[in-house]
């Protein structure tokens, strides 16, 4: 499953062998790592985050072909994290304007444009012909998908993740015997129980960090040197700068994978709890005109965080955190505010408000979620203000 290790016949240029100079000078790369980099090729799945340093890392190193699959587009608050990106890209593809960043630091990189968003029709065509697979992607589905992808085209994945102030970076596939995703995740979590980075945040740096792992692991995978995360999983916490290992092992138990399936699915099949679909609803646009009425019967319950409530609020939203909801802390209070009224509950995009009405019903609280949260808001009710 590793790339090949033989000497390719790849000749360096005049301009590579001076581009290269301080790896043709290690021992460990030398001549021949420079060429296998050369011969090599490597598919980015996600330009974001984790994908900005991998992307701009593998080309400086001098890997002869990246694919780059991506198909959102550059939005402002991309920028904070996703330094492949420059100011006036804002709105234009991804995979376009990563290719370009790219292109101009090494010319000599051959770049495939794949402006696509991946799913199971196209994710066994996309992987075939590239020598290793790196996930940059932000979601659980996806990361089932690359997965088995990867074990049923026996391509090794390199694999990274973040939120807020933390990350984990392994190297999954390399062998038969080698672990995979599903052993390290064997089910997956409850939707909305796990944050994205959109509603948790992620600090800059932490997705540049990881990246750059996952860079190293790809360069030392093509090359032949050191010794990979295969079966082992480095956990960073930058809050306090500690790196742990955690050891991996191929469950001998666990079911083989044979055929894709629908990710989608399998993760929101994960549990019954926590789906939107089965609670009351309402949309911004609804509540907004209730809000305009008689708001006298009605409270509107924030779960957000109060950093987040500090940059753009509902007006007359009344913050409670869903930590404290989850704790009992503010069950009393919720239940005062409830008392004679009907209960809205808002977040940044409607997951962690679902989990709050969930919470509430449970104590016998009835409360409405409000779909798209704030941002949903921000976009149909009242376009000037901020989105985060």
């Amino acid at each position: 499953m590793q790339p090949s290790h033989s000497t390719p016949n790849q000749n360096l240029s005049p301009d590579e062998r001076g581009r290269y100079a301080r790896h043709l000078i290690l021992p460990e790369v030398g001549l021949a790592g420079q060429e296998r980099l050369k011969a090599a090729s490597v598919i980015c799945i996600g330009a974001g985050g984790l994908g900005s340093p991998l992307l701009l890392y593998l080309a400086a190193a001098g890997v002869g072909r990246i694919g780059i699959v991506d198909g959102d587009a550059v939005e402002l608050s991309n920028l904070q994290r996703q330094v492949i990106h420059r100011s006036d890209a804002v709105g234009r593809s991804k995979a376009r304007s990563a290719a370009e960043s790219v292109h101009a630091l090494n010319p000599h990189c051959q770049i495939d444009v794949h402006d696509v968003m991946l799913d199971i029709t196209n994710v066994m065509d996309l992987i075939a012909d590239y020598d290793v697979v790196c996930d940059g992607t932000d979601n659980f589905a996806s990361r089932y998908l690359i997965n088995d992808a990867c074990v049923l085209s026996g391509k090794p994945l390199i694999y990274g993740s973040v939120q807020r102030f933390e990350g984990q970076v392994t190297v999954f596939n390399c062998n038969f015997e080698s672990p995979n995703f599903r052993d390290l995740l064997p089910v997956p979590p409850s939707p909305g129980a796990i944050p994205s980075c959109s509603e948790a945040g992620v600090i800059g740096v932490m997705p540049g960090l990881i990246g750059l792992l996952q860079a190293t692991e790809t360069i030392k995978l093509i090359t032949g040197i050191g010794r990979c995360l295969d079966g082992r999983l480095l956990v960073v916490d930058a809050l306090s700068m500690r790196f742990r290992e955690l050891k991996l092992r191929r469950d001998p138990d666990r079911a083989p994978i044979k055929d894709l399936i629908d990710y989608a699915q399998f993760c929101d099949a994960a549990t019954t709890e926590m789906d939107p679909s089965a609670m009351e609803t309402i949309s911004v646009t609804e509540l907004k005109a209730l809000l305009d009425g008689d708001a006298g019967d009605l409270a509107l319950v924030d779960v957000r965080n109060p950093a987040e409530a500090e940059i753009v609020v509902i007006p007359s939203a009344v913050l409670i955190p869903l930590s404290t909801i989850e704790s009992g802390e503010a069950i009393d209070q919720v239940r005062s505010l409830a008392e004679g009224r009907r209960l809205f509950v808002h977040c940044k995009l409607g997951m962690r408000s679902a989990k709050a009405v969930q919470m509430l019903a449970e104590h016998g609280i009835f409360a409405i979620n409000v779909t798209g949260g704030i941002d949903a808001w921000a976009q149909e009710v009242d376009p000037m203000l901020p989105r985060y």
